[in-house]
């Protein structure tokens, strides 16, 4: 029986425009340089998340899927998605950079690469003074005025830049084109997908002098153009409370400042449950079986779990569920 909270070691990434925080102030353990992503649970080919933690240690993600389907994921996302685990669970730290990117929507992504499409959402963590994300465009425009800029090596005069600090939340909807500024930490909650189309590189290389492949022609019939694009979500921050900040088709993201025991009722609600923890450490227990979860750690529960108690003398908690 699934009767415990199950962690899993995360899968590293190192990226041209990654640092060092996700090892320095995240406790991840590597010696890996420039560690970009933390991806926390992934579903994704090639990165398959294992677990850490009691019994299952060792176990796939997607071998826990395939052996106790609804119990893990929920019947709904059972018959929706089968033995695919719908979520990627990231934390990014962007020393640099990144790209000017946009993901593909579930028609093309399944049609051009028989894949989810990528809808994500970010909550910044850490923001350095000025730190930016580019989300959106400024002024809306047509194709043949984003060919043109892109050839010009002008793009970057018709992008949204939105200055960040921490707590700031934004839904990224596939289609937007947006970039992760330098000095910026966050979690991202998204589809399970792995396909970006790279739209602008900064023109960096890396160190054996090469660019990054740019995907100028897919990315055009992915990306919506115009400037009305609700990014920007504002939520509340009561305590021992769900505090919604995204509620969409892919997934749902609430805030939880826990300050004292809190016991959360999932009898009404078809889905696993990830808890990312953003600030202190807390406990949580299900079944009568307890786990910490410390600051840059992420836990799954199982859907069969109808009540969770969650313990902490003040942590907070994004809560996910699909």
């Amino acid at each position: 029986m699934l009767n415990y909270p199950l962690k899993f070691k995360p899968i590293l990434k190192e990226r041209i425009w990654g640092g060092t925080k996700l090892v320095t102030q995240f406790n991840k353990k590597s010696s890996l340089k420039n560690i970009g992503e933390s991806w926390e649970i992934s579903d994704v080919n090639e990165s398959v998340s294992i677990v850490s933690n009691r019994f299952l240690k060792g176990t796939s993600l997607r071998k826990l899927v395939e052996s106790y389907k609804w119990d893990l994921i929920g019947r709904n996302n059972y018959a929706n998605f089968g033995n695919n685990f719908p979520l990627l669970i990231k934390f990014i730290d962007a020393k640099q950079d990144l790209s000017v990117q946009v993901h593909p929507n579930n028609v093309l992504s399944k049609k051009r690469h028989n894949s989810f499409g990528k809808t994500e959402m970010w909550f910044v963590l850490q923001a350095e003074e000025n730190s930016r994300l580019i989300v959106g465009f400024n002024k809306t425009i047509s194709t043949e005025e984003y060919v043109q800029l892109l050839e010009d090596k002008n793009i970057l005069s018709v992008l949204n830049d939105v200055y960040v600090k921490k707590g700031d939340a934004f839904f990224i909807e596939t289609g937007t084109v947006h970039a992760i500024g330098a000095g910026i930490v966050l979690a991202e909650i998204q589809q399970t997908s792995d396909i970006t189309y790279r739209i602008y590189d900064f023109d960096r290389v890396d160190e054996n002098g090469n660019t990054r492949e740019l995907h100028t022609e897919l990315a055009i019939d992915a990306l919506n153009f115009s400037e009305k694009i609700d990014l920007v979500r504002n939520y509340k921050t009561n305590k021992n409370t769900l505090n919604t900040i995204v509620n969409c088709n892919y997934f749902n993201t609430n805030f939880i400042p826990v300050l004292g025991k809190i016991t959360l009722d999932y009898s009404q609600t078809d889905s696993f449950v990830v808890f990312m923890c953003i600030e202190g450490n807390a406990t949580v227990t299900i079944f009568n079986n307890t786990e910490l979860i410390e600051f840059g750690e992420t836990i799954l529960v199982p859907a069969i779990a109808t009540e969770v108690i969650i313990e902490a003398n003040n942590c907070k908690l994004l809560e996910v569920t699909v």
